[in-house]
């Protein structure tokens, strides 16, 4: 299932999911070289990536993680680290990784945004982004691999669009081998299948002590992501911003819940 478009229409221009999305764009393409060589795309990953034992001093200094062929992240101490969990929110591992977050953000971002106004979602944004970093750390203190994407922050934005906007339709492509068909579905079935999704997926992992993936995308960091999203939303949001916004949906769409 990819989500493609809400029926939400936003009040004003969401200026800063455009500009988040262009600095995530622009650091694939300036700092990660667009994924065009591994080289690059590695120490961007190596540098400037999340490793939980490096920020936690538990893994232990010069332990290498092979990441490709011939390409391996070796555990270090520098100072840089300490802004990993910033730095590494516009990071990404693949141009499927990119694009699947973009998207995500796309149709959920802009709604968020015009909900509590453009400088409470930065603050929002890059708070679910470091919680989501953190539940990434909790679960696995002393892992060597390190942690890249947007996805955490984005989290939270999904997880402030269920509370917010439960009952918006999402349309939903559904691709099954060569058969394709968009689906509007309500927001809180979308989000919440998705947020089991991730739960379903990271327990196994819990077990294994190998919280993330090989693409260094960590399924615990989209969990505490979401769970910070939901608990935050009602700190940011603006409520004559909502109510505006569901009495513009409605006016558009008046047979919609």
């Amino acid at each position: 299932m990819i989500p493609l478009s809400d029926d939400n229409p936003t009040l004003r221009s969401p200026v800063i999911t455009y500009l988040f999305l262009g600095a995530i764009g622009a650091t694939w393409v300036l700092v990660q070289g667009a994924g065009l060589n591994p080289t690059v795309l590695a120490a961007s990953v190596c540098n400037l990536g999340l490793v939980p034992g490096e920020l936690t001093g538990l893994a232990p200094e010069g332990f290498p993680v092979q990441i490709g062929q011939g390409l391996a992240c070796v555990v270090d101490r520098e100072p840089i680290n300490t802004f990993t969990p910033l730095t590494s929110m516009f990071l990404h591992g693949s141009w499927s990784h990119l694009l699947g977050n973009c998207l995500f953000f796309w149709v959920f971002g802009n709604n968020v945004e015009d909900s509590m106004g453009r400088l409470r979602f930065i603050v929002f944004y890059i708070v679910c982004g470091l919680a989501a970093a953190a539940a990434q750390v909790m679960v696995d203190p002393s892992s060597p691999i390190p942690m890249v994407g947007a996805s955490g922050a984005i989290s939270g934005v999904m997880g402030a669009y269920l509370l917010l906007y439960p009952r918006v339709r999402v349309n939903m492509l559904f691709i099954f081998i060569i058969f394709f068909k968009i689906i509007p579905l309500p927001a809180w079935m979308v989000l919440l299948y998705w947020f089991g999704l991730q739960v379903i997926t990271g327990l196994p992992q819990l077990n294994s002590l190998s919280a993330e993936g090989g693409s260094g995308v960590a399924v615990w960091a989209h969990v505490g992501g979401f769970v910070a999203g939901l608990v935050l939303i009602k700190f940011f949001e603006k409520p004559r911003l909502t109510r505006q916004r569901s009495g513009w949906r409605h006016r558009l769409h008046p047979d919609h819940p």
